[in-house]
């Protein structure tokens, strides 16, 4: 439980959350720096008033959170989002929650290398670097390859520092079941 004392949040309300490639980038966006509505529709390039929905599943499931309010003129107010601190969640997910996460993940990232690419075109700088291949890891290759991943992660996370955000999409999945660990001396076999 977070020090909070509130609910560990679940993988099925973030799965749910996420499963539209809109509300990823919101989240994406976000992460970026807080933004209002009006702010995030600029940068969806839709109005504001259909991204109020996406927002509320995103702030439901505890993802994010109103940073601050906002006086605007004639008396309104409006909120500024940011990514939620909360705990990792719980392995909790059903494989068909994980997997229309998986997709709209994919969906998203599809997007983009189609904005990537039709931007190269258009003769703007992008970059885009796709691989995909297969390698056999032990389990002990298999933790050492995520302690890598997480040191690069940390090590490129400042989101102050100068640069252009790109988008970075790994996946690690055994394509055949990994073998049972050694049983301790002296267990049946």
């Amino acid at each position: 439980m977070p020090p909070t004392g509130a609910p560990r949040t679940s993988w099925h309300g973030i799965h749910k959350a996420l499963a539209d490639p809109l509300r990823i980038r919101l989240f994406e966006w976000l992460a970026e720096a807080p933004r209002s509505a009006r702010q995030l529709a600029d940068c969806a390039g839709l109005p504001a008033d259909r991204l109020y929905y996406h927002l509320g599943q995103l702030e439901q499931a505890g993802l994010i959170e109103v940073a601050e309010y906002r006086q605007l003129a004639r008396g309104k107010v409006e909120r500024i989002y940011r990514p939620a601190e909360t705990e990792p969640p719980g392995d909790d997910a059903d494989p068909e929650e994980t997997a229309a996460f998986l997709d709209s993940m994919l969906q998203a990232t599809a997007l983009d290398i189609t904005a990537a690419f039709r931007a190269k075109q258009a003769g703007r700088r992008r970059e885009v670097d796709l691989h995909r291949g297969a390698i056999r890891l032990t389990d002990e290759a298999l933790a050492e390859l995520r302690g890598h991943v997480d040191q690069l992660s940390a090590r490129f996370a400042d989101s102050g520092a100068d640069g252009t955000w790109t988008g970075v999409l790994l996946a690690l999945v055994d394509l055949q079941d990994r073998p049972e660990a050694d049983p301790p001396p002296g267990s049946a076999a």
